[in-house]
């Protein structure tokens, strides 16, 4: 197999914002406050004023776990092309998010939370930090946002 020489920095943060533009699901992990027990779930989000808005139900695991703690780690695409996320989540409950951001997510997951008779939160994540690479060769220089932050560097 021919390995693609090393993407630059800019070229992996354009590529990664395009995947969070178009890509819909990602692997959700959280853990639980009490026992750190992980928890791994595929979620469909939006890619919204640069954060994350998944929705999951308040009682499910990983509702537990974003309403009691806020951590949360995403990966996106495909094992040689992903795009790791660590971020905090704010919640908001479905009645509460604004009609055009509820209309937005619908439109592109396909799935309207505040329709259901069972309650669900929506959970904004802005990213602390976002890795990125396709091959072993993009390992060294993974990092692309440190402390909320792009690389630019």
């Amino acid at each position: 197999m021919t390995v693609p020489p090393p993407r630059a920095l800019k070229q992996r943060v354009q590529d990664s914002l395009e995947r969070f533009e178009q890509d819909v699901d990602a692997w959700v992990a959280t853990a639980s406050a009490d026992d750190d027990v992980p928890y791994l779930i595929p979620l469909s989000f939006l890619w919204t004023d640069g954060t994350l808005l998944l929705a999951t139900a308040a009682s499910a695991p990983a509702g537990r776990n974003l309403l009691a703690g806020g951590k949360v780690r995403l990966g996106i695409g495909q094992t040689r092309d992903v795009v790791l996320v660590e971020g905090l989540a704010e919640s908001i409950p479905a009645a509460e998010l604004d009609d055009a951001t509820g209309d937005a997510f619908a439109v592109k997951t396909g799935f309207d939370p505040r329709t259901l008779s069972t309650p669900y939160f929506y959970f904004r994540v802005r990213p602390q930090r976002v890795l990125a690479w396709r091959e072993e060769n993009e390992l060294r220089d993974r990092v692309i946002m440190r402390d909320g932050q792009w690389r630019t560097d």
